[in-house]
């Protein structure tokens, strides 16, 4: 997976609907994931905002579509050896600038939310055709394919 899409996706994951944990309940370990991934650390409540926004922008079915849609972060374009980059030195500023990195290559699209209730996980679809469903066949994709054939075979 690519740095920008890994970064985006992670900083997505910071919930795990299914464990029933949220990083961001924890300011220390809100710092460590951030310190990890060399950034600093936005205060919780900006970072929730933050990955809220995206994760509904992406399809996150319990959260409802920004108001006005609009999240402010502090980015900047440095030129570099290899030409001008969007660049930030907190979480949230680098994981709109991946983003925005994401937009213009055309994979945003990739980003996706798994459809399964009990998962929501965020993950990056790697397919030829961009028609990947499941975070993971092997586990929520079974899962739901193994539902659906029950209940055929209950209403047959």
């Amino acid at each position: 997976m690519h740095t920008d899409a890994s970064l985006v996706v992670e900083f997505l994951n910071t919930v795990n609907v299914e464990e029933g944990t949220d990083l961001l309940e924890d300011a220390g370990q809100w710092r460590e994931w951030a310190a990890a991934h060399a950034l600093t650390a936005n205060p919780v409540a900006e970072a929730r905002a933050a990955r809220d926004a995206l994760r509904a922008a992406i399809g996150d079915p319990r959260l409802p579509p920004g108001s006005d849609g609009t999240v402010s972060v502090g980015t900047r374009i440095s030129l570099t050896a290899d030409g001008p980059a969007l660049v930030a030195d907190d979480v949230v500023g680098a994981v709109f600038a991946a983003c925005a990195r994401l937009v213009v290559r055309g994979d945003w699209i990739r980003l996706k939310i798994c459809p399964a209730d009990t998962c929501l996980w965020a993950f990056y679809d790697e397919s030829r055709n961009r028609s990947r469903t499941w975070c993971s066949m092997r586990v929520c994709g079974n899962r739901e394919k193994a539902r659906g054939w029950r209940a055929r075979a209950a209403a047959g």
